[in-house]
């Protein structure tokens, strides 16, 4: 059984991990304390993806729990899951990454690397069959964007053949809280780039929005967007830690999502998405889920697919679901936004199936998008990053910690490749990618030659 090691980096880390650990200890009929109180063995039989059974039918999550301070540790301590987590796993220090990337990559974070990485290992060496690792963490901050890299860059040095995801929270357009935000943003994607295998994008503007509108919540607190985050999180591990119809595991999604190596950065949705109020009055099926899925509102980051085109999509649905339906809805729902598809990859939408739904919910459905539009976003930091650069504003933080402003022009000029290849992408047509084929075939045979 593939198994998965969760990585939590920083304060926003920690908070989306631990909602997310929060529901699937639902769906798994598992207490806060790590107590199997379920009666169902579907839900147990492959509980090991994620958690180390201890015995006494005590489970205990496989998770890595870092930050440069010690509040976070002690907020997570003092919270409902404080007797979950291994007490060996809180890896932490005294000082603070201060919003700054550099300390949590070069100093501060790099005196804490070793220990960190020594409880990952530890954490590899109890599993069977190691599948990958996830981590979760914020670009805006300091320790999430600065350590969060460092960390995945010696994770990919020790397990080059492992998959590695990372829920990477963007900073959005309305909602940001720190000046250097671009600046942590871009040095970051600049590492997430060579080092993830699949980055799941999220921001708080979407987030919050969602809040808002769909679920009628006038004033949103953090618990509320973690809890969404948590929903797409379980939505995209269920095919590993449940059987279903059409399994579809890390790997394989990822296969079916990443055309080109460099672009992995998805964009998630999550159905259904109705206010307390009005639940009652809804009845989910395939065609709504789809419907919903498929809305640009849904979506959880601030960039709007009408104004790209889709290289790949997976669906992942739970619930009794007849799998013919799934087809039928999932093929109306293309034929209806061919022109957000692109035409030269053909069958580009995966779906897969699993029977166990969301702890109250009859049915649900998460979407995972490869969509050209994700650009938006990155050019949106880039344009901040380049006026904020362009008169070094704030770099004296960044080099007083040993950094060189060699490294922020090379990470800017990875950020506009970047949304080159993207746009390029977009812009392609089939006919265009058969001259390419045939011109790359020409050139090959006059090299040999």
């Amino acid at each position: 059984m593939p198994e998965i090691v969760q990585v939590q980096v920083g304060q926003c880390g920690n908070q989306v991990g631990s909602a997310f650990w929060q529901t699937i200890l639902g769906e798994h009929g598992i207490d806060n304390d790590g107590i199997y109180r379920g009666e169902d063995d579907e839900r147990r039989s492959r509980v090991n993806v994620y958690f180390n059974e201890t015995g006494n039918q005590k489970y205990v999550p496989r998770a890595v729990l870092v930050d440069l301070e010690p509040g976070t540790m002690d907020a997570v301590r003092a919270g409902p899951l404080g007797q979950l987590f291994r007490p060996d796993n809180f890896v932490f220090a005294q000082a603070s990454a201060g919003n700054n990337w550099a300390k949590g990559h070069y100093t501060e974070g790099a005196e804490l690397i070793e220990a960190a990485v020594d409880v990952i290992r530890r954490e590899t060496e109890g599993c069977d069959c190691l599948q990958g690792f996830q981590l979760t963490h914020s670009l805006g901050g300091g320790t999430g964007s600065g350590m969060g890299t460092l960390l995945l860059s010696k994770i990919r040095e020790e397990f080059p053949d492992r998959m590695m995801a990372t829920f990477s929270v963007l900073p959005s357009a309305e909602t940001s809280d720190t000046v250097v935000e671009p600046y942590n943003t871009t040095l970051s994607i600049h590492q997430l780039v060579e080092n993830s295998d699949a980055t799941f994008c999220i921001d708080n503007q979407a987030l919050d929005n969602i809040c808002k509108r769909n679920l009628k919540l006038a004033n949103p607190s953090n618990a509320d967007l973690n809890h969404l985050i948590s929903h797409v999180m379980s939505g995209i591990s269920t095919s590993l830690r449940f059987p279903g119809q059409l399994n579809s595991d890390m790997r394989k999604m990822c296969v079916n999502l990443v055309p080109f190596p460099r672009l992995h950065f998805f964009l998630v949705g999550f159905a259904p998405l109705t206010s307390r109020d009005s639940a009652a009055f809804r009845s989910s099926t395939v065609a709504s889920l789809t419907q919903q899925m498929l809305d640009p509102r849904n979506m959880m980051a601030d960039a709007d697919f009408r104004n790209g085109r889709f290289l790949t999509c997976s669906a992942i649905f739970r619930g009794k679901i007849a799998g013919k339906e799934v087809e039928e809805q999932m093929r109306r729902a293309q034929d209806r936004n061919s022109t957000y598809f692109v035409d030269w990859i053909p069958n580009n939408v995966q779906s897969s199936l699993c029977n166990v739904p969301p702890k109250g919910l009859n049915m649900s459905s998460t979407f995972v998008g490869n969509s050209t539009a994700v650009q938006e976003i990155f050019k949106r930091v880039g344009d901040q990053f380049r006026a904020m650069f362009r008169r070094k504003a704030f770099l004296h933080w960044y080099t007083g910690e040993g950094m060189d402003e060699m490294e922020f022009t090379e990470a800017e000029s990875n950020l506009n490749d970047l949304v080159a290849e993207y746009q390029q992408y977009q812009d392609a047509t089939a006919d265009d990618e058969e001259e390419g084929h045939w011109d790359q075939e020409a050139e090959a045979e006059e090299t040999i030659a």
